[in-house]
């Protein structure tokens, strides 16, 4: 691929966000009700291409559930608010509430609570016990910590989610994760992320997991671009993350690990360009937040937002668009990209001819800047 001249000391690879592309009609359309957009990873089918992202703002035990019974995949934060206090939602709203001055200062002091054991696991039992499928996230940070509690707890999906997530990190302070013993070990399927290029995710996929998260400070509430001057175009990332998909199937004898976007998949346009990229699934934070049941009460943040030492987040308020059901499949009363996602990306892949996921990432796809009104 082709760089540019940064200077005469450096250069760099031109990359693009999903702005930066758009997807291409071909000579054939189909019925948007003959298009299927199940997919399976590991033993379990899911009927949407959507994971919640594990982030308080988004997901409570019963968000996660209701999204289950929706056809998609709610993660549970596991060191969140729903795991630190008995009754979170004093705490969340009174986040909901707080002057932006005083925003993150206080986010820190209401995320000193220690996480509870038991807490992970009456959470975990609540989703279970609907008849759902069960995902749970840690950060590598705290992996080692609480596994075991979240295994014993019944989770079907074990989520290790951070900023950046790698298969050899250095320390010489603490024993750091060892990703491929530990997947190796554990009896459920391992998503792990966020990845960004392709060196990355290939180590993260010889180490066994099931599925990679692409990306690195591209969500609406993240500020790593300004706090670390890190940033990673999720066109590009993805793109690259499913060129390692492909070689690693090779050279795995037939192994296939999937691709999830997630960062920078705020509205239906961005969705289908994430998919015809080359992913198989994305991770909405911003996009379900905005639905009238989801715990941020309109606001959403992760928990880059309100880390003890560097913040590299905050919190943004993102409104209410409607239920989590409207936002998903509609009606849309707008035309923003906000309501309808799936709706949306069925009418893509039927004006641009295809049938199933994994069609579709063959469509064409054209760079073509767009700034969003």
């Amino acid at each position: 691929m082709s760089e540019v001249e940064i200077g005469r000391g450096k250069r760099g690879r031109r990359a693009y966000s999903f702005d930066d592309v758009a997807v291409v009609p071909s000579r054939r359309t189909r019925d948007p009700e003959e298009v299927n957009v199940g997919w399976q990873i590991d033993a379990y089918h899911v009927d949407l291409p959507v994971l919640a992202a594990p982030m308080d703002s988004v997901m409570s035990p019963a968000t996660a559930v209701e999204l289950g019974r929706l056809g998609g995949l709610g993660v549970l934060d596991l060191e969140g608010l729903w795991t630190r206090y008995d009754d979170p939602e004093p705490p969340l709203a009174e986040i909901a509430t707080l002057d932006p001055s005083r925003a993150t200062e206080r986010m820190q002091e209401i995320y000193s609570q220690p996480i509870k054991p038991e807490l992970i696991t009456a959470r975990l039992q609540e989703v279970r016990a609907a008849g759902v499928t069960v995902a749970g996230a840690l950060s590598p940070q705290r992996t080692q910590e609480h596994w075991r509690t979240v295994v014993d707890a019944g989770v079907d999906l074990f989520v290790i989610r951070g900023t950046t997530v790698s298969a050899e990190h250095v320390s010489g302070r603490a024993e750091p994760l060892n990703l491929k013993r530990f997947i190796y070990e554990l009896d459920v399927p391992v998503i792990v992320g966020g990845a960004s290029t392709y060196t990355a995710a290939l180590h993260l996929m010889r180490t066994g997991a099931a599925g990679v998260l692409v990306g690195f400070g591209g969500g609406a509430a993240h500020t790593t671009r300004v706090s670390l001057g890190i940033h990673a175009p999720m066109a590009t990332a993805v793109a690259d993350v499913a060129a390692a998909r492909r070689d690693y199937l090779d050279e795995s004898g037939g192994r296939y690990v999937h691709v999830i976007a997630d960062g920078g998949v705020g509205r239906s346009g961005d969705l289908v360009k994430a998919i015809a990229c080359g992913a198989d699934a994305v991770m909405l934070g911003a996009a379900l937040a905005r639905a009238t049941q989801a715990p941020g009460r309109g606001w959403h943040w992760g928990p880059e937002a309100h880390h003890p030492d560097l913040p590299r987040g905050e919190r943004v308020e993102v409104g209410t668009a409607g239920t989590l059901e409207q936002i998903l499949f509609g009606p849309g009363r707008t035309a923003d990209g906000t309501l309808n996602l799936i709706g949306a990306l069925r009418r893509a892949m039927a004006t641009t001819g295809y049938s199933d996921l994994k069609e579709f990432q063959r469509v064409e796809v054209v760079v073509s800047p767009y700034q969003p009104r």
